[in-house]
């Protein structure tokens, strides 16, 4: 899997930061943006949970090569732009497959689970050599196939996201894309995403008898 920053808003976490200044000034934006300073200004706001002033910050990724099944997930955060490749109008017949690691720590798993995605690409191919459409010949592909998709969130649904998909608990593939994503992320963003993550990164977990009992750290 391939992630990519592709945008983000520049500066963000001074225009965040003085966003949050204004609404207890007289002055405006304009006026405060040379002189804030935003590692004094953001970090309180963030902590007090008066998250509405990270929406003016958006952030664009190109995800490449991840699943089907990972796609079907991730469009569940619905504070978020998505554009996924078609499998109506792009032939899957080059496309690739995802093989969780529990298969290929198996021989034999891995052998079977090989084998029969070649019998479906085999069948996909055949299906549309008869004359069968791309967009009905699908019907044939697995949750594993390869697929891209664009992603654009705002800094307070990014940080919602990491809560939940940053979690050890959350599905492998997910989890491996947020950090990745979360890693970026902190590169343009450090004030903003301090202290992004699952939940325990912030206090105690909130999973109850389903913690891993493993706090997360930013190294993980």
């Amino acid at each position: 899997m391939k992630v990519t920053l592709l945008a983000c808003t520049p500066d963000a976490d001074r225009i965040c930061a003085v966003a949050a200044r204004s609404c207890y000034s007289e002055r405006g934006a304009s006026e405060m943006m040379g002189s804030i300073e935003p590692e004094k200004a953001l970090p309180r706001v963030i902590a007090m949970g008066h998250l509405s002033v990270v929406e003016h910050a958006a952030f664009t990724f190109s995800v490449e090569g991840a699943s089907r099944s990972l796609t079907h997930q991730l469009v569940r955060h619905r504070i978020a732009s998505f554009s996924q490749q078609s499998q109506r109008y792009v032939s899957m017949e080059g496309a690739g497959f995802v093989i969780p690691h529990t298969v290929e720590a198996d021989s034999e798993a891995e052998g079977l689970y090989k084998e029969t995605m070649e019998r479906i690409w085999a069948a996909y191919a055949r299906l549309v050599e008869l004359g069968v459409p791309n967009e009905d010949a699908r019907y044939v592909l697995p949750n594993g196939c390869t697929t891209n998709i664009t992603i654009t969130m705002n800094a307070r649904e990014l940080l919602h996201f990491f809560s939940l998909r940053c979690c050890s608990r959350a599905q492998w593939e997910i989890r491996e894309m947020a950090c990745q994503m979360l890693e970026l992320c902190r590169k343009v963003s450090p004030l903003i995403f301090k202290d992004a993550g699952p939940a325990c990164v912030r206090g105690p977990c909130p999973e109850g008898e389903k913690s891993c009992g493993r706090p997360w750290t930013k190294a993980d």
